[in-house]
């Protein structure tokens, strides 16, 4: 990862990503938002599926995008947004338009693991230099917090409910990330609203490569009603989910597979925090018994393993 922005400070003091939204307090994907398209700047299409983004930022008459805006149906975002960069370069060809900007999906995780899966799989496998960013809050919470491919196992939501038959989500969550480098695209990153220095440096890099074909960034991003934690708690606990191994911070960049910090140092079982400290602060967790941490721990240390083996292999 090319190092662009070393501290807040770097970053652009232009907003084009606005207030007076209608987000929840403490909203992790507007956070997301907010750091993406400062690192990407003015010169940048986004492309929104339907979701809490769509959603909260562009009630008529108002909208929070100072940048060129076009929001799209759940399950098209990639299709749309590959529409857009042919017609861009289209137009480049025949000389009636001349522009840099590049072409952004921003889109939440029933956007993208469920509903919209089939349209991203087209965009990466046709090589559209587009970046598609997903902002995982883990359910579908504008439409009332139903589980999603992206929601993790035992986790509750409203059809994936706790009682005597059930203990939440039964699925494990989807493995995204392993999907699109699956396509062979020259990038794509995890990232966490928590670590918005990394978050900004992995959405340039991103941006650069596009001329390569695409790109994609999976962003954490909490939900204070949906994982049923304290508003003002979002950061602390976006932070817990990468520090106790959770959610790993790790780029693909060019058939090659590197961990980042706080994340470089985690192959390591004992430099993790226990898992315990990320889940014991949301409620959608509050049922678990000692048999499902164990259960969620023997997750985590299985997808280290196979992050162990992909460094072996590519790093």
């Amino acid at each position: 990862m090319k190092v662009y922005f070393r501290t807040i400070k770097d970053l652009p003091v232009e907003e084009h990503f606005g207030p007076g939204q209608l987000t929840c307090a403490g909203c992790g994907p507007s956070i997301a938002i907010r750091w993406l398209i400062k690192a990407a700047g003015s010169d940048i299409i986004v492309v929104n599926a339907t979701g809490c983004m769509e959603v909260t930022t562009t009630s008529y008459p108002y909208t929070a995008w100072s940048i060129p805006y076009l929001h799209v149906a759940f399950e098209n975002a990639a299709a749309a947004a590959s529409g857009v960069e042919s017609a861009l370069k289209a137009l480049g060809r025949k000389g009636i338009l001349d522009t840099k900007a590049k072409v952004m999906v921003i889109a939440g995780d029933g956007g993208t693991y469920d509903i919209g899966l089939q349209s991203l799989s087209g965009m990466l496998e046709r090589g559209h230099g587009v970046l598609y960013v997903l902002y995982d809050n883990e359910a579908y919470m504008n439409t009332g917090i139903q589980r999603s491919g992206g929601t993790p196992h035992f986790a509750w939501t409203t059809t994936s409910p706790v009682g005597s038959k059930l203990r939440g989500k039964v699925q494990r969550k989807k493995d995204i990330m392993s999907i699109v480098i699956g396509h062979h695209i020259p990038y794509a990153a995890t990232a966490n609203i928590a670590y918005p220095i990394d978050l900004a440096n992995k959405v340039k890099t991103a941006l650069d490569y596009l001329d390569e074909g695409p790109a994609f960034i999976h962003v954490l991003a909490p939900c204070p009603p949906g994982w049923r934690y304290p508003e003002e708690m979002t950061v602390e606990i976006a932070r817990l989910a990468t520090e106790t191994g959770y959610f790993p911070l790790y780029e693909w960049d060019h058939g090659r597979i590197r961990l980042n910090p706080p994340s470089n140092t985690h192959l390591d079982k004992s430099r993790r925090k226990p898992i315990i400290e990320y889940l014991k602060r949301q409620g959608r967790f509050s049922h678990l018994t000692e048999d499902d941490i164990k259960e969620i721990e023997k997750e985590i240390d299985e997808y280290w393993d196979y992050l162990a083996r992909l460094i072996k292999a590519f790093g």
